[in-house]
């Protein structure tokens, strides 16, 4: 049986891997902020269709939690399965902030860089004496790296370093046959930034060759199998699952 963490799993693209992962029969430890009610909703859901899950709280902002964090996860695996590695690791946890470069603080810089790209780093380093040989590591990043979008810049920069460090990972990982890809959705209907309004969500939709925009349900389900078996030989990727937007 495979066991997955899955970073801010309680709402968006996250619970939606999460209840992926557990239907393709994994074990699912998913992590939240400040959302404990969302969170165990997610894990009820899992737990209704015959899974199992765990949610636990995270703030992968703060990397100086994260040896306490692990200690917990270690704790969480023999005691809910008995067992004492991880299969995945998902690095998903965020938030979006729009600001111009005019206008963007120093404080709002920083902790959009402590959340996506030095807190995926540090808690890789930290969990990777938890991680199996031939585990896989899901990073999300977004299709702003490839397409700038005004008000996005600091977001967006830091998301095009983790697939840069995704690429630096699958090659120091590689002895461990442990496998490291990136997927970068598009435009999709979470509420992340504050979600979308309808006349932003028309805009994308029409800059989108699939005519629409994202549910959360058309990436979790390529995270999960990037973390299963079906994809073993996809490695040092970044994956856009964005319905073709702006090509």
């Amino acid at each position: 049986m495979k066991h997955v963490l899955i970073t801010g799993g309680s709402r968006g693209i996250g619970a939606s891997a999460a209840l992926h992962c557990a239907q393709r029969g994994m074990g699912v430890i998913l992590t939240y902020n400040a959302q404990p009610d969302a969170a165990a909703r997610v894990v009820e859901r899992i737990h209704a269709k015959g899974g199992k899950a765990v949610a636990l709280q995270l703030d992968v902002g703060s990397s100086g939690s994260f040896a306490a964090f692990a200690t917990q996860l270690k704790d969480t695996l023999r005691d809910t399965w008995d067992a004492t590695r991880l299969s995945g690791l998902v690095n998903n946890a965020g938030f979006g902030l729009f600001n111009p470069i005019k206008s963007v603080t120093e404080a709002q810089f920083d902790s959009l860089f402590n959340v996506h790209l030095k807190g995926p780093f540090f808690l890789t380093q930290v969990l990777l004496p938890l991680l199996a040989d031939g585990a896989s590591i899901v990073n999300i990043t977004s299709a702003t790296t490839r397409v700038a979008t005004a008000g996005v810049a600091p977001y967006a920069a830091f998301k095009g370093g983790l697939e840069v460090l995704t690429r630096y990972m699958a090659k120091e990982f590689g002895e461990r046959r442990i496998r490291v890809n990136a997927v970068a959705p598009g435009a999709i209907r979470t509420d992340l930034g504050g979600g979308l309004n309808d006349e932003f969500e028309a805009l994308l939709a029409a800059q989108t060759a699939l005519g629409r925009v994202g549910e959360p349900d058309d990436v979790g389900r390529v995270i999960a199998g990037l973390l299963g078996d079906d994809q073993a030989w996809v490695n040092a990727q970044t994956i856009e699952v964005a319905g073709g937007y702006n090509i």
